[in-house]
């Protein structure tokens, strides 16, 4: 049953392994190690978050498109090291048209390639899918990222299509993108189970 997404609701989603819970401007406490240590993790995003002020310009942008009703951005917690690990959002929300997009997805070098992510995608994708009613999850990356692109599809994304010189980058290069995406009846018809049996 579709359910009124109100963006200035607390949605805590959570697993024996993970907790994702609103975004808040304290969290810097939590994530300026990343940015001040672990800079290569946005080599490939958008939005540089590296060092402090990248930092608390990632977070109060992340909000501020929340405030806006466009997204809804977490914060990771790996319940297994009791440590926060990263951030992931839903944006671009289109109630109207039942589609949200899940990405600005990181984790600290640390948490990567551990098993959380699936964690993460599973309790997002239920969420959108079970309670929000979507019908369809977008997910896209820069073309270069093959790390991001094949994590997207060992969770059962199915690749469409490039979107060429799609992005302006910080360092006045322009981005080709891969968008892929999962619709409501193939979460119901397989890759919720496939997703499930890999957590």
């Amino acid at each position: 049953m579709l359910i009124k997404f109100n963006l200035e609701d607390e949605y805590i989603l959570q697993d024996e392994r993970v907790l994702l819970r609103p975004l808040q401007e304290e969290d810097i406490q939590f994530l300026l190690p990343f940015a001040l240590n672990e800079s290569d993790t946005w080599v490939y995003s958008q939005l540089n978050a590296a060092g402090e002020i990248g930092m608390a310009n990632y977070i109060h942008n992340a909000i501020e498109t929340k405030n806006t009703g466009v997204a809804y951005p977490f914060i990771i917690f790996d319940k297994k090291t009791n440590e926060y690990a990263g951030c992931t959002r839903f944006y671009d929300i289109q109630l109207a048209h039942q589609t949200l997009q899940l990405g600005y997805t990181w984790y600290g070098e640390k948490f990567r390639g551990t098993g959380l992510n699936k964690h993460c995608k599973f309790l997002l994708l239920q969420f959108a899918f079970e309670t929000l009613a979507m019908e369809r999850v977008e997910f896209r990356a820069d073309l270069r990222n093959e790390r991001s692109i094949a994590a997207m599809k060992s969770i059962g994304c199915v690749q469409e299509g490039i979107i060429r010189s799609h992005l302006l980058l910080e360092d006045g290069t322009r981005r080709d993108s891969v968008v892929l995406s999962i619709l409501k009846n193939e979460w119901k018809n397989g890759v919720k189970d496939q997703l499930k049996n890999k957590l």
